[in-house]
């Protein structure tokens, strides 16, 4: 399950480096092996691959990954594929406005539960608007790479309608 496209053909998420985000507001987690200890899900993610974790004691898997298992509290996971595809479960249009200086954001635009067997996720559902989805569409993962306001080499995931 990894994903074709190469870096260049990524789009790119900007969060603009004149506005100071405290790191609360940092919607991209920092993503390093010294910012977390899940920095292989986003390491996987940067070369295509969806990932989460497995508890390998109790066979649970739970998203997003996690370093100790809320089933059994078992600390034996191991990173698993997970599909590409997936099925729009719910979805929500946000009207509301966000702050000031980000402006890919701009409202309204659509939140979704997708739903990738054996896990459901939240993530945005772009290139759609709230009037041409239905429960039960497919979409597919999307990986964007987020730029500013940090050096980092930063990616995230999103979904768009097949």
């Amino acid at each position: 399950m990894t994903d074709t496209s190469t870096d260049d053909e990524r789009e790119q998420v900007s969060v603009p480096s004149e506005i100071e985000f405290p790191r609360l507001l940092d919607f991209y987690d920092l993503q390093t092996a010294d910012q977390t200890q899940i920095h292989e899900f986003y390491d996987n993610l940067r070369a295509g691959q969806f990932t989460t974790t497995r508890c390998t004691e109790c066979d649970a898997i739970h998203f997003p990954p996690r370093i100790v298992c809320p089933e059994c509290t078992g600390d034996a996971l191991e990173y698993v594929d997970l599909p590409h595809d997936g099925e729009l479960f719910a979805f929500s249009a946000v009207r509301g406005g966000l702050p000031l200086g980000l402006r890919e954001h701009e409202v309204p635009y659509v939140v979704g539960v997708v739903d990738l067997g054996p896990v459901q996720l939240s993530g945005r559902i772009d290139d759609a608007a709230y009037s041409d989805l239905e429960i039960g569409d497919p979409v597919s993962l999307k990986i964007v790479d987020i730029d500013g306001p940090t050096d980092d080499d930063r990616v995230f995931y999103r979904f768009e309608p097949q």
